[in-house]
């Protein structure tokens, strides 16, 4: 699927959204400029989360809490009391400094993974531990790389590269976090453990699950 600009971006991965729950983990791989952080916005959107999302870079780590509100009419509106909320907050990192799984730890995201969506820039081999991988054998996430055109990559050079017998998904769009906002882009989308097995993402086949690395 071709998608043309960073509006066409953001929609994609509202679309992605409307499959994702609380407790669903996103391994997000890019060079500079590929788009993660435009990405994420239009995630945040599709989740239903309080605006303002921007690249975690300087802070590691950002919750976006959601605004929606619960089947009863409750909760969500003022975006406080986790539990109280329809819908799951975002929470976004940036693993780039990061160098290893201890110091990922470090940031106690365990403590918010089961009632949000995490997902974690830079984090292809650090972040499957907060799926539980290797230890849950239900250990389940989605590796998403995004790739540039005009990038010097090719896939998998940003991080270690995901196994090649994961469900694959390709979606060649264009988008960006600063020039460039026409070129084209393309979304790897690599789903592993059973969490992922059945699910039907938008674009293509569903993800299988692979035995990871």
């Amino acid at each position: 699927m071709d998608l043309e600009g960073a509006e066409a971006t953001q929609a994609w991965a509202a679309r992605l959204a409307s499959v994702l729950r609380a407790g669903d983990v996103l391994i997000l791989t890019g060079e500079l400029g590929a788009g993660k952080t435009t990405f994420t916005q239009g995630l945040g959107a599709g989740l239903g989360v309080r605006e303002g999302i921007i690249s975690p870079t300087f802070v590691i780590s950002r919750i976006h809490p959601s605004l929606v509100e619960r089947s009863d009419g409750t909760g969500g509106s003022d975006g406080s009391g986790g539990s109280d909320r329809g819908g799951p907050d975002l929470v976004h990192v940036d693993a780039y400094r990061l160098g290893s799984v201890g110091e990922l730890s470090d940031l106690d995201l365990d403590a918010t993974v089961d009632r949000s969506v995490t997902v974690v820039e830079w984090g292809r081999g650090l972040a499957e531990s907060l799926a539980g991988w290797p230890d849950d054998p239900d250990a389940s996430w989605l590796d998403i790389e995004l790739i540039r055109a005009t990038g010097s990559g090719e896939p998998g050079d940003a991080g270690t590269r995901a196994d090649a017998e994961a469900g694959t998904i390709i979606t060649d769009f264009s988008d960006e976090d600063g020039t460039g906002a026409d070129e084209t882009r393309t979304a790897v989308v690599l789903g592993y453990g059973p969490r992922w097995a059945e699910v039907e993402l938008p674009a293509e086949p569903s993800c299988s699950p692979p035995s990871p690395f």
